[in-house]
């Protein structure tokens, strides 16, 4: 029987790849069969998991091309391409992103695209297909799919279990309906309605624990904090503008401005002009930092062109005087982003 390294315990041979990064695993496997298996098996995630060597990645979807995730390595500062859902909707849009369990999950959304061909529509506005992304086995599954169908709504990881709320039907109606997923058992149960719906999008964000659903446009937010409790209704009076949370903290873009939201009370933290052209980026936090990410810029009265961006500029909240810098590019999204979110490996 194959030995991972000659003269050590197979346990603790694991413990020592452990500390090699993530993006260098596919070189990994070239050294043996043995290895191979070693990185494709979970044990190393443990192993690593228990060393404090495991990453944070951004993971992020653009428009084009269509149906393909890229995950960003701060740490590195490069991206790794993932293999492109295999998702019968070209241009998989208004779906939910999250992470957990170890795993990259893309849950419900539609399309509108065309087929250039035929002129026919590729899919439904809202679809309840569930797909995860297993990074050890580097390949995409189909999970149970979601009770309702739903595009344009909330998603989070509350305890480890996804909660999905709100958002619309494929007939375009706006629904309050509610549902929990456990990755682990691939079942999903019911959870409280919400206990309002309102013509608009709605998305999640996570809050000392708590699930906030913010519809755009309205002041209320309704907040979960035990799906076996119910819903709270909260008038937070937030601004409108993408949110990101850092170090249980939410910052706000709005009117060329990042604000931090605090104690019931909001302070300007530092300019957004180096963003603030930009439609359709993905705002998000990782560490003490903000990323904005992807987007267009355009038309205006001097150029009617429109541009699809493939930048990340990156804002360290962490620090008396924050300050930003830009990352390398994505190398191939571009444009308004889809889907946004992080996971641990």
């Amino acid at each position: 029987m194959s030995v991972l390294i000659e003269g050590l315990p197979d346990a603790v041979a694991l413990r020592c790849l452990a500390h090699v990064p993530f993006y260098l695993h596919p070189k990994l496997e070239l050294v043996s069969h043995t290895w191979r298996a070693a990185v494709r098996g979970h044990e190393l995630y443990k192993a690593r998991e228990e060393v404090g060597s495991s990453e944070e990645f951004l993971c992020v979807c653009a428009f084009e091309p269509d149906n393909l995730w890229q995950l960003y390595d701060p740490l590195d500062d490069i991206w790794i391409t993932l293999p492109v859902l295999p998702s019968q909707i070209r241009h998989l849009a208004h779906f939910g992103t999250v992470s957990t369990a170890g795993k990259l999950f893309v849950l419900g959304g539609g399309s509108e695209a065309v087929d250039p061909l035929t002129g026919d529509q590729d899919g439904s506005f809202a679809t309840n297909e569930v797909w995860s992304y297993d990074p050890v086995l580097r390949k995409w599954a189909q999970c149970a799919p979601m009770p309702v169908a739903r595009a344009m709504f909330a998603c989070c990881v509350l305890d480890g279990k996804i909660i999905v709320a709100g958002g619309f039907t494929s007939c375009r109606k706006s629904i309050a309906q509610a549902e929990m997923y456990d990755p682990n058992k691939d079942v999903w149960v019911s959870v409280p309605d919400l206990p309002y719906t309102h013509n608009s999008a709605c998305t999640g964000v996570v809050i000392g624990g708590k699930m906030h659903v913010v519809h755009k446009g309205f002041s209320m937010v309704q907040v979960l904090e035990k799906p076996s409790d119910g819903w709270l209704v909260e008038d937070h009076s937030w601004l409108q503008g993408p949110m990101a949370v850092v170090k249980g903290f939410l910052y706000i873009m709005s009117h060329g401005l990042i604000y931090k939201q605090e104690s019931g009370k909001r302070k300007v933290v530092v300019s957004a002009s180096e963003v603030k052209k930009r439609i359709g980026s993905a705002m998000i936090g990782l560490g003490e930092e903000i990323y904005v990410v992807g987007g267009v810029i355009g038309p205006d009265r001097c150029n009617r062109d429109i541009k699809p961006m493939s930048d990340v500029d990156v804002l360290t909240v962490g620090r008396e005087r924050p300050i930003w810098r830009r990352v390398t590019p994505m190398p191939w999204c571009r444009g308004t982003i889809l889907g946004c979110t992080l996971m641990n490996i």
